[in-house]
């Protein structure tokens, strides 16, 4: 059962949904791009979520370099920038989850994907700011890379600056996927009980927000992590938003 905290997001369709959880300072602002708030501290306490113990990490000058071979720009990050608990790592995983599926802890500001029985990929990621979290089961049944965005009403009703930002797109009125759209790199869209959630599991051109409460629900991820991360997941796949 899917729930909310702290607000209800009204019934969307498909088609008006657009990326409706994907608001963020990013989207609710969108001349904000490039803002950077710092990293939490090595002395800040960890955050709560799920307790597990790094496996193997990778080498992160090379995974998280300007990324090849796109049709816009995935720039090289100061990964040094960004606290060691959101780069990406190999963890024991202490949830009895089937290989190839996700776990997102929004307490922890962590992605996990299921690689086998107990072992995980954990990604750090951005998460819905206070009055937007939301938690339950999904299943991806959308894949789209460099995705155009498209605000639904209530958004461009909450900021109605956003409306100078939009252009015609072949899902009406938004931002076309590129290095301009809030959505990043890569889009894996959320479908639940029935229909279109409006939330997205996403990049952003602002990897220096992971680890906080940032979006309007989405959950957002580095761009070089996205993209590794959409290569691996197929259809269908699992998704479990645990509650904070």
């Amino acid at each position: 059962m899917l729930t909310r905290r702290s607000f209800t997001l009204p019934a969307l369709s498909v088609a008006a949904a657009g990326l409706a959880g994907c608001g963020s300072r990013s989207i609710v602002a969108l001349p904000e791009f490039g803002t950077s708030p710092s990293a939490p501290s090595p002395s800040a306490p960890s955050p709560q979520g799920l307790v597990t113990r790094t496996l193997a990490r990778p080498n992160y000058a090379e995974v998280y370099a300007e990324y090849p071979g796109e049709r816009f720009p995935i720039s090289a990050i100061d990964y040094q920038r960004i606290d060691a608990r959101y780069l990406r790592q190999t963890v024991e995983f202490p949830r009895d989850e089937k290989p190839g599926s996700i776990v997102v802890d929004p307490a922890g500001y962590h992605l996990y994907f299921v690689e086998s029985p107990r072992v995980a990929t954990r990604y750090g990621v951005g998460v819905g700011r206070e009055g937007f979290g939301w938690s339950g089961a999904a299943r991806i049944n959308m894949k789209r890379d460099w995705a155009d965005w498209v605000p639904p009403p209530e958004m461009i009703a909450r900021d109605p600056a956003i409306r100078a930002q939009l252009e015609q797109t072949p899902r009406g009125l938004g931002v076309r996927g590129g290095s301009k759209s809030p959505l990043g790199a890569r889009t894996l869209y959320l479908f639940g009980e029935g229909r279109d959630l409006g939330y997205r599991i996403h990049g952003t051109f602002e990897p220096y927000t992971v680890g906080t409460n940032v979006s309007s629900g989405c959950i957002r991820m580095i761009n070089q992590d996205i993209a590794h991360l959409y290569a691996r997941v197929a259809l269908g796949t699992p998704v479990t938003v645990l509650p904070v």
